[in-house]
């Protein structure tokens, strides 16, 4: 952290007034002065070289500002608070700096996609009450990106005034844990990039670092890879519902200059019916019924891993795929691996015979393999857990595993000594609890019932049940939307503001700016988190995310009112 701000000043930490900042900074004081925009306020830099992605940051903190309409929840909006800033004293400048001791200004896409550990992410903000300039210090680029994101988000406005209550504020802000992110499934169903590109935007306003894209799967083939184009000519549900190589150039660029990381999941050896739409030879049991046998849902199709000729297709398609996407992660899949898939099919099994190998010897050398060709690439490998806990393939040493099946995993796999992400469906699945989407099943249910309030999701503890000694080995964790029942008409309001809850949960740690527990009693009070998380939907709405509603608006313009014991 920038630990470069006035500490003297007397401040009292209270949060109304600025309790729509969320994620909520791990150390924030406030005071009690209202303060307001001057009419030619203006964000500045003292940086001798200004990236284009921090100078566009700053144009459009700037345009929020003056186009943002959210005022404040209390009766009477903002109205309530007319007299008030009436004659408050005018804030005229933002002043963007680095620290002393800094390295020389990097772009934000750039230090977004830095190794995991090496990002900077840290901040300081300082706004005063009495003096015109506020100042914003962070040690990179993508530091001051995060700290001019709390910026825009501490503002109400009401008629031509935009105002805080608060002054001074001061912030000293930094992560919990680098790996924050959202997973989202456009392989059920297909998602225009318009629709990626706003979600994207949405993740930076809750400081989320992790776009983790599950692009393929059984149902369709929707990337276009350089070196196999038959695949998403053949695989995808229509030439309209295809991810071409330069709109996924436009996706990672959009999201990296936004602070996200993008990290794609080519999801082996199991979920990969779609490449048989252009590969059949390389497909075991490709839509084998009863589907229910051989495969999680249908269609049925799992790669012939024990195939030299699919061995050496898979790894250009790795390799092809790699060189699209600029971060330093990639993800193999690997979950949901059907056995009988590979023992029913004859062609599988005299592969088996003919390399005189069995099942798990060569499951283990593909992913060994696979796993090679991300290396070559210079990306940590990203796993699904139970490749490792239910197969128990080799893996090297730098690949995180993506705890999925449920929030006890995370104790089998820290006592392996793995690194993970926390993504349990106990806890953070988007997609549970909207019914089964099967036919013929009247009573059908969703496998990861019940619905996954944002109250499940912020008690989730990431340490819960580990030692001391096993915290090194959480990474941070990700929200996933899994798209049976989920497309672009239900996008929006499936993902918000629930998803904010996790971007919390990483983000602030254990403890709250007061010092309580973060995990405290009624940690979920309408007075409380719940209280903020309302703001930060409503100011959701207003910049133009269908985030549905958690309360009656009568309740949240009257913070506690509708508690259980109020």
């Amino acid at each position: 952290m920038v630990h470069i701000l006035q500490g003297s000043i007397a401040l009292a930490c209270i949060f109304h007034g600025v309790v729509a900042l969320w994620p909520i900074p791990p150390h924030m004081l406030t005071g009690i002065t209202p303060m307001k925009l001057s009419s030619d306020f203006s964000i500045t830099s003292a940086l001798s070289h200004l990236p284009d992605d921090l100078a566009a940051a700053i144009t459009d903190t700037q345009f929020r500002l003056k186009t943002d309409k959210f005022q404040r929840l209390v009766v009477g909006r903002g109205a309530a608070d007319a007299q008030a800033v009436q004659a408050a004293a005018q804030l005229r400048t933002l002043e963007l700096s680095l620290a002393p001791l800094a390295p020389p200004a990097r772009p934000i896409a750039t230090e977004a996609t830095a190794k995991l550990h090496s990002r900077s992410e840290s901040y300081d903000l300082f706004i005063p009450s009495n003096t015109s300039t506020a100042r914003l210090v962070a040690n990179s680029t993508l530091g001051l990106f995060r700290g001019l994101t709390t910026f825009g988000q501490l503002w109400y406005t009401y008629k031509s005034e935009i105002y805080i209550l608060q002054a001074p504020v001061e912030i000293q802000d930094s992560p919990a844990f680098p790996y924050r992110g959202f997973s989202l499934d456009t392989s059920r169903n297909f998602y225009p990039v318009s629709d990626i590109l706003r979600t994207i935007e949405a993740m930076s306003w809750v400081k989320l670092s992790i776009l983790y894209w599950h692009v393929t799967d059984s149902q369709s083939f929707s990337l276009e890879v350089e070196a196999f184009p038959e695949l998403a000519q053949k695989g995808a549900y229509s030439e309209d519902e295809i991810y071409s190589v330069d709109d996924v150039s436009q996706i990672v660029s959009y999201a990296n200059s936004r602070g996200v990381d993008l990290v794609v999941e080519l999801d082996s050896p199991g979920h990969t019916t779609g490449i048989a739409f252009g590969h059949p030879e390389h497909v075991a049991c490709a839509n084998k019924v009863p589907w229910s046998k051989y495969a999680s849902e249908p269609p049925a199709g799992q790669l012939r891993i024990a195939n030299e000729s699919t061995l050496a297709f898979s790894k250009q398609l790795y390799d092809s795929v790699a060189t699209s996407f600029t971060g330093t992660m990639m993800s193999s899949g690997g979950d949901e691996v059907n056995l009988a898939c590979w023992e029913d099919d004859e062609d599988f099994v005299n592969d088996l015979t003919a390399a005189n190998t069995t099942i798990p010897e060569a499951l283990n050398r593909f992913i060994q393999e696979v796993q090679g060709v991300i290396k070559l690439h210079n990306k940590m490998p990203l796993i699904k857990s139970d490749m490792i806990l239910a197969h128990n393939v080799t893996v090297t040493n730098d690949t995180v595993a993506v705890v999925w099946q449920s929030s006890s995993d995370a104790v089998s796999m820290a006592e392996r000594g793995h690194a993970f992400i926390h993504q349990p469906s106990d806890y953070f699945y988007l997609d549970c609890g909207a019914g089964g989407w099967l036919g013929a099943d009247i009573q059908g249910v969703s496998w990861c019932d019940p619905f996954k309030t944002w109250q499940k999701a912020y008690s989730f503890d990431p340490y819960m049940n580990l030692t001391t000694s096993q915290y090194h080995l959480v990474m941070g964790g990700q929200m996933p939307l899994w798209s049976e029942q989920s497309s672009p008409e239900n996008l929006d309001s499936i993902v918000w503001p629930r998803l904010a809850s996790a971007a919390e949960v990483f983000w602030t740690g254990a403890t709250l700016p007061d010092g309580t527990p973060r995990l405290g009693a009624n940690v979920t009070s309408g007075s409380t988190s719940f209280a903020r998380l309302h703001e930060l939907r409503y100011r959701l709405l207003d910049r133009g995310i269908k985030a549905i509603a958690l309360q009656p608006h009568w309740c949240a313009v009257r913070p506690g009112a509708c508690d259980l014991d109020a």
